[in-house]
């Protein structure tokens, strides 16, 4: 099978990392320490490789090390298909985030054609109790590991609907104004309904497929229920003055929420047990990278921190066979190796440990 995998990643004033280097086999890679060590800190240098602010969706100036404020900067060696790519992003001082690709200069866009970065993080472990807000994110990293373009849609849609939240607010009444912003939004706002119709789509398929113990969920896009550009036009031109009175946009793609419902149960994720909403979460994360091997012809790199928390040994092992049989680099962090007993010589085991001024990787 074609692979996706760093198989070295260099780190220079970035976190807690004056310097550190790491090499990989392209397999499993568990990460061990103390809290606070710097576990999250690779995870996060690595969803760096991808589109985006990354992980913890920090500006770049929150990235340097202190006391020193030198900048920082991530060099990767990257295995994508069938080609090899030296991989480089940087920021100095508090400058925005650059990126080279072979060494010469490239747009984020462009690292999502090479790579595709998949993560689950501890913060996600409340996404079914949280607001909507965190579940589009959620739904719209997913939906950017498909269709890496969807970004610049969803930046589009959001900048023409400031504009037009501050015609509103400034009760502007000359219609020109709006049927020109009207109109980015609803052509924007097509892509991005679109794109999220045809990646729950993917999922719900890569969950039926699936032998997994974890369970399967049903997924409902809802409080979204135009499609079209006319019907996202005519609905916003519409919706003025309720607008006016609100003082920002009342409807559209913005406004959308992901729903899922445990199936074997019938249960809403919300109303779920802590273990069943982190199995959930699991699932799906699964199932985005079986129907991303399907697609881009290699599974994605899979970042998951902190994974085992709220897991018993027989999930843990079975999470661990899956990943080995979906033939995906994950990098894996925990408190302590016994986390990681289940997995035996599939995987490395780096050990990060706080070092006084900085962490320190050890591999064993």
């Amino acid at each position: 099978m074609p692979a996706l995998k760093v198989t070295s990643l260099t780190l220079s004033h970035f976190r807690s990392y004056k310097r550190a280097q790491i090499d990989s086999d392209g397999g499993i890679m568990a990460l061990y320490g103390p809290n606070g060590a710097g576990k999250t800190n690779i995870l996060e240098a690595i969803s760096l490789l991808s589109p985006g602010r990354g992980l913890r969706r920090a500006p770049p100036a929150d990235l340097m090390r202190q006391p020193e404020a030198l900048g920082w900067k991530i060099n990767a060696e990257l295995h994508s298909l069938s080609e090899l790519h030296e991989l480089s992003t940087w920021a100095e001082n508090d400058s925005s985030r650059n990126i080279e690709i072979d060494g010469k200069k490239a747009p984020q866009l462009a690292l999502g054609r090479l790579a595709r970065v998949i993560w689950l993080v501890p913060v996600m472990d409340r996404l079914w109790v949280e607001g909507a807000g965190e579940r589009r994110r959620f739904l719209d990293r997913m939906v950017m590991s498909f269709h890496p373009k969807h970004a610049d849609a969803t930046l589009a849609y959001e900048k023409a609907m400031r504009d037009r939240n501050r015609l509103l607010k400034d009760m502007v009444r000359d219609a020109a104004w709006y049927n020109a912003l009207e109109a980015q939004m609803a052509e924007s706002g097509a892509d991005i309904i679109a794109h999220r119709a045809d990646v729950v789509a993917r999922l719900q398929t890569a969950q039926e497929g699936a032998e997994t113990v974890f369970p399967a969920a049903k997924l409902t896009i809802t409080d979204c229920a135009l499609t079209t550009a006319d019907e996202l036009r005519d609905a916003f031109s519409a919706g003025r003055r309720q607008d006016q009175a609100a003082g920002r946009t009342l409807n559209g793609p913005h406004r959308a929420d992901l729903s899922a419902v445990y199936l074997a149960k019938g249960t809403d994720a919300r109303a779920c047990s802590t273990g069943e909403q982190k199995a959930l979460l699991i699932s799906l994360i699964l199932a985005n990278a079986r129907a991303l091997r399907d697609d881009f012809g290699a599974p994605p790199i899979l970042l998951l921190d902190e994974v085992t928390a709220h897991l018993d040994s027989d999930r843990r092992a079975a999470l661990f066979n899956e990943l080995h049989a979906l033939g995906a680099q994950a990098w894996l962090t925990g408190t302590g190796p016994e986390l990681f007993a289940e997995l035996g010589h599939r995987a490395t085991l780096l050990s990060v440990q706080d070092d006084g001024p900085g962490s320190l990787i050890s591999q064993l």
